[in-house]
């Protein structure tokens, strides 16, 4: 005998398939969603198909966008000889929550991941070649994360950005606002010291 309607099993399972959710929290979200009046479930779902199509990614940065170019690309203020490299779209929001980065972004939309099968042709490297060969760009910041594939990424990318006489710089990493040195691994320490700066 089954548990659930087949209807609602389905629910479930399409909400345990979103990342970070699991059987339990996939449950509770099914049974919300089936005890919201009708209405708000249908904008619920409106919302979604609206989002899948008028959102595309920017021909210029590859943010997530429903304009082109992208209000940052088309921001005239902005340093556009000054590009952010970030793996994730969800990266550009974070950097701009610190209102203190003027140039402008380029998403990869991953990284570089022998062991997820993700290779340099599965990411948008072509697409910032293209950029930075048309002129006009005199930095590259690597903004992906510290971590293997993200310092594996920052590096294959420098490698290809050298011969175009551009500045290529990394983030400087270090110790956490508010953390104590007695907690901070061996890498973090030695970022923190070769991003030192003069006071």
């Amino acid at each position: 005998m089954r548990q659930y309607p087949a209807a609602l099993a389905r629910l479930t399972e399409q909400f345990a398939r979103l990342p970070g959710i699991g059987e339990k929290t996939a449950q509770r979200l099914a049974f919300h969603l089936l005890s919201v009046p009708t209405e708000e479930a249908e904008e619920f779902a409106q919302t979604i198909l609206d989002a899948k199509h008028s959102i595309r990614t920017c021909p210029i940065c590859q943010n997530l966008t429903d304009q082109e170019p992208c209000p940052i690309c088309d921001d005239e203020q902005r340093d556009h000889g000054l590009i952010c490299v970030v793996a994730e779209p969800k990266d550009v929001i974070a950097m701009e929550r610190a209102r203190e980065f003027r140039g402008v972004y380029h998403v990869l939309h991953g990284v570089i991941s022998p062991l997820n099968h993700l290779g340099p042709d599965d990411i948008r490297v072509k697409e910032l070649l293209q950029r930075v060969s048309e002129g006009g760009v005199r930095e590259v910041i690597m903004a992906t994360n510290p971590d293997t594939e993200g310092e594996a990424t920052a590096m294959y990318l420098s490698r290809l950005l050298r011969p175009m006489e551009i500045k290529v710089t990394r983030l400087a990493y270090g110790i956490p606002v508010g953390s104590q040195l007695e907690y901070a691994d061996e890498v973090t320490l030695l970022r923190a010291l070769e991003g030192r700066q003069e006071m």
